[in-house]
Order: structure tokens, then sequence, then C-alpha cells
């Protein structure tokens, strides 16, 4: 079709001469294999779906995020007890977080859509120690924006941990300036991780279909600063999910205890603010192991998959196969954690108390609806079958 296309019937007598429409065959065939060898037509490149695709993915997440910054803006101004007011605060920059993270490195990532992605020479470069400045801006971002919320979470459970074991401590160590310090703390070591290799402790590069840049963790030369880095940043996000699974499993049954252990009792104003107060403590939770839950599911696989790749890439164990594999299981796990900071916002605006008690009312209306129509029917069916007993029906 290509020579057809070019060449045409309406062309010079010489150009319908067989040998010099074969010869001109194989130069085209020749193009063809040098274009693919520079990656122009490999399947490596992006699709024509991906900029699509990144496109309504980054709206959605831009659109979540600042839906729940508006309602923890609105939450906190009108919030009167500190320890809400911290948590507020706390989930006010995990969502914040979020939406820079997904604004930044997504814009990124489309541009690399949008231009066809990096041929595999400057891929192969990168890997091999050239420096890209955008390919390390975007690795470090991606590490940094990746750290942040796992850290924000572990920060928030281990709050409420405290605030729901040990209130009396709580309220004497935890206030508005000490959180505010811990939030910096959070954001500096992360950044700090981030920033490793800039000084020769890990590597950013190009990542399977050369799109996206992160943690050298499949590669020939891998070498002992990049087991490092991946054991570094692996290890830290899946010890902040260990701990924030802890700390709200001992807060979820410290709150399920007291509820068992309470007693009926007259109304009082002590009670109505000790109800008032648990049923915060119950919301708080609540969304916090909505949050944790989201944050395992989005990036437990990215967290195992990169330290299992950089293993067995460093013990060179890894042949043709079995890279593709790694390549596939990798480039599933940033598009499985880039989810988390869409979801993030939604665990926060879905699991409020408002919106649970709004579900518990239409729910328990719809189940009295079921049941008054239940035992209507039943009490017709005993009626019509009492007339069918009765003497003068059956005379």
């Amino acid at each position: 079709m290509l020579a057809m296309n070019h060449y045409n019937l309406s062309g010079p007598p010489g150009a319908l001469d067989p040998l010099s429409n074969l010869s001109q065959w194989d130069t085209e065939m020749v193009e063809m294999e040098s274009l693919a060898h520079q990656g122009n037509l490999t399947s490596d490149r992006p699709m024509s779906g991906g900029p699509i695709a990144a496109t309504l993915s980054m709206t959605l997440g831009v659109i979540s995020n600042i839906v729940a910054l508006f309602i923890l803006a609105n939450a906190y101004s009108h919030q009167r007890r500190r320890s809400k007011a911290t948590f507020l605060l706390f989930a006010s920059s995990l969502v914040l977080t979020d939406f820079f993270g997904h604004i930044i490195p997504g814009a990124l990532v489309l541009r690399l859509y949008l231009s066809g992605g990096v041929f595999p020479e400057a891929a192969a470069a990168s890997s091999n120690g050239s420096t890209d400045p955008m390919c390390q801006f975007l690795g470090g971002s991606m590490v940094f924006f990746g750290l942040c919320p796992l850290f924000l979470g572990c920060a928030m459970a281990a709050e409420r941990c405290l605030g729901v074991t040990q209130p009396l401590l709580h309220s004497s160590l935890v206030t508005t300036t000490r959180t505010k310090l811990s939030l910096s703390g959070i954001w500096l070591v992360a950044l700090c991780v981030a920033l490793l290799p800039c000084f020769q402790l890990g590597s950013y590069t190009y990542q399977h279909p050369n799109s996206w840049c992160f943690i050298k963790v499949l590669a020939n030369d891998t070498q002992e600063a990049d087991v490092a880095f991946v054991t570094l940043f692996s290890g830290l996000g899946l010890t902040s999910l260990g701990v924030a699974l802890v700390c709200n499993t001992i807060s979820g049954l410290t709150l399920v205890l007291a509820r068992l252990r309470r007693r009926p009792s007259g109304y009082s104003s002590s009670h109505s603010h000790r109800s008032v107060a648990k049923s915060h403590d119950i919301e708080m939770v609540v969304q916090l192991v909505g949050i944790m839950v989201t944050s395992c599911i989005c990036w437990s696989p990215l967290l195992i998959f990169g330290l299992m790749s950089v293993m067995r890439s460093y013990r060179g164990s890894i042949d043709k196969a079995d890279m593709a594999t790694y390549e596939t299981l990798n480039l599933m796990g940033v598009r499985l954690a880039s989810w988390n900071q869409i979801l993030d916002p939604w665990v926060y605006i879905l699991l409020r108390r408002a919106v649970l008690r709004k579900i518990y009312l239409i729910t328990k209306c719809q189940a009295d609806l079921n049941g008054s129509v239940l035992r209507r029917w039943e009490g017709n069916s005993f009626q019509s079958k009492s007339s069918e007993n009765s003497p003068v029906n059956r005379i």
C-alpha cells in the first residue's frame, strides 16, 4: 500500500519497471525498519488513548480534591473541639498534598504522552547515568508525593490512637503549633528521601513504556545504592501502613469496648457531651480506617513489586520473559498508586457523620417499608385463610 500510494500510474514510464518497483519497495522497507528501530513504530510507545485517559484522570482528581478542600475548610472554620480541629488540619494537609501530587506529576506525564514519550535511546541513556532534568524532577515528585500521604495517614492514626486511649495526655501534648511542626517535619523527611539521588544514592530512570520516571528497579547495571534507595522507599511506605493499621485497630477496639461497657442511665448534660465526643471519635476513626484501606490497596503493589524487582535485578536472575512481567507489574502498580490521590478525598467526603446518618436513615426507612409491606401481606393472607375455613364458607 505504501508503494502504491507513493508511485501512481501517472508517473514516468520508468516507474512501471518491475525491477525499479522492487528496489523502491526494498528502500521503503529499510526506511520502515530504521524508523521502528528509532522507536517511532514500536509497541512500547504510549497508545493513542493515553492522553484521553490521563486527562480524564487528572480532571477527576482535581475536582475531587477541590471539593474535599472546600468541605474541610468549612468544617475547620466552624469547629471548636481541639481534637477535631487537629484531625481536620491533618486531613486538609493530606488533601492539599494529594492535590499538588496529582497536578505536578500528572502534568509531566501528560506532556510525555502528548509528545509520544521518549525514544528508547534517551531512556537507555538516562538508565546509564545520563542526567535528564525532567526525568529527575518527575521521579523525585513521585517519591515525595508518594511518601507524604503514607506519612500523613500514619501520623493521623497515631494522633487519634493517643486521643482515644489517653485523652488527658493527648490534650496536654497535642497543640496546633506542634501539629504544624509535625506536618513540616513530615514534608521535610519526604523531601530528603526524594533528593537522595542528588547525592548519588539511587537514581531515577524512564520506566516502561518510557512515559514516566521512577526509581531504577529494573536494569542490568543495578548497584547497591539503587537497592538501598528502593529498600528505603518501600520500607518507609510499608512501615507507615503497618503503624497506621496497628493504631487504627487499637482505636477501633477501644471505642467498641467503651460502647459495650456503657450502661443505660439518666439523661444529663455531661452524658450528652460525652456522647457527642464519642460520636466525633467514631467518625474520625472510621475515616482513618477508610484512608488506611485505600492506601494499602493502592500503594502496597508498587512498594512490593519495586522491592522484588530491584532484588532480582541486582542478583541478575531476570531473563527477558521475567523482565517483561516485572515491567508490566510495576506499570500496573504505579497506575493503581495514582488512584490513591483521587480516592482519598472521597473517603473523607463519603464517610462524614452527616452522610453516614443520611445513609442510615434511608436504609432504615427502606427496611421499615419492606417490613410493613411484608406484615400487611401476611395479615391479608391470614385473613383469607380464616375466611375460607369458616363454617359459612364451607356450607
